[in-house]
């Protein structure tokens, strides 16, 4: 009878435990919100709103975009790190956001290792450093020849101190020893005007913002920043082929969940990632904005936030770039 009674209890425990695992909530419990760290409309947003859809699709639930911008992207950062740990708040994290802003800003209210899990590059660009036409140097070895013929003479706009286009500018000095003077606009637009109008040198700015004005002649590209060569410019080298070992300013999106969201969350995030960003149609619609799909493990993307930070960090300091 005792053995009888505890084969009950036994039995009874056991399918109360597989009663409680069958009626747990799967992931996602319900619609998922992807924090942008940008306004609605700019190359950020739309990238993003590009995974949002077909990322939705694989989990079988909305991914809705929640556009935060404000402060370099840390506002939206911060808010994604404080939000619970379900994988139900996400964050689309840029180079700038994790790799640049820990060094720009002196009261960040984030850790970029700290308060989020890694879950997925979504894919790379690249920026293109483009010069007035009336600049006689036609590759950036006559750039460089120029600049040091005419040290503290040369110009180069951005998009504001710690932008991408404004250290792309210091790295290139500090590479080729050049005395070149940054210019600081607020946004890219009016530092275009300035440099087709012929009152600034040079500016280094994204792929698919400037292949427009590269082909109609009204700017003309030297190189481009990253390790190889884009298909949306093939013919223009990158600065390494121009004289410029180990130049590369490569731009990152991916995304990131709240630290401490469950393994099991971040690896189906990272799983449907990969498979949105390895069909044709996504690889197609990247190359078409002049990027590239690259979905990654969780410890790949977690080594690149690394790396950059670690990368960017004294070309931010040589700079004196500092914000608050």
């Amino acid at each position: 009878m005792k053995l009888a009674r505890w084969t009950f209890l036994f039995l009874a425990c056991l399918t109360s435990t597989f009663t409680t695992q069958a009626q747990s909530p799967a992931y996602p419990r319900g619609p998922v919100t992807l924090v942008v760290p940008f306004p609605a409309g700019g190359p950020t947003d739309a990238m993003a709103r590009q995974l949002a859809q077909k990322l939705g699709e694989r989990l079988g639930q909305q991914v809705l975009i929640d556009n935060k911008g404000g402060a370099g992207g840390s506002i939206a950062a911060e808010a994604v790190a404080k939000a619970a740990p379900d994988g139900q708040t996400l964050f689309f994290g840029t180079t700038g956001t994790l790799a640049i802003n820990p060094s720009l800003y002196t009261k960040l209210r984030y850790d970029p290792i700290k308060d989020f899990a890694p879950v997925s590059l979504m894919a790379t660009t690249m920026n293109v450093l483009v010069v007035n036409p009336e600049v006689p140097a036609k590759n950036l070895t006559e750039l460089i020849r120029l600049a040091k013929a005419k040290p503290g003479t040369l110009t180069y706009g951005s998009a504001g101190n710690g932008s991408s286009n404004h250290l792309s500018g210091e790295l290139l000095k500090s590479a080729a020893s050049l005395q070149i003077n940054h210019i600081p606009y607020k946004g890219s637009a009016p530092a275009l005007v300035d440099l087709m109008g012929g009152r600034l040198t040079m500016m280094f700015d994204t792929l698919a913002q400037q292949t427009g004005n590269i082909a109609s002649g009204k700017l003309r590209a030297l190189a481009v920043t990253g390790p190889n060569r884009s298909p949306l410019l093939p013919e223009v080298p990158t600065a390494q082929e121009g004289g410029l070992k180990d130049f590369d300013v490569t731009i990152w999106f991916g995304v990131l969940a709240p630290a401490g969201t469950p393994s099991s969350a971040v690896d189906r995030l990272a799983r449907e990632i990969a498979n949105v960003m390895s069909t044709d149609e996504m690889k197609k619609r990247m190359q078409d904005d002049g990027a590239e799909a690259r979905p990654s493990s969780p410890s790949e993307f977690s080594a690149l936030i690394r790396s950059d930070m670690a990368k960017w960090a004294p070309i931010v300091k040589a700079s004196g770039a500092s914000l608050d």
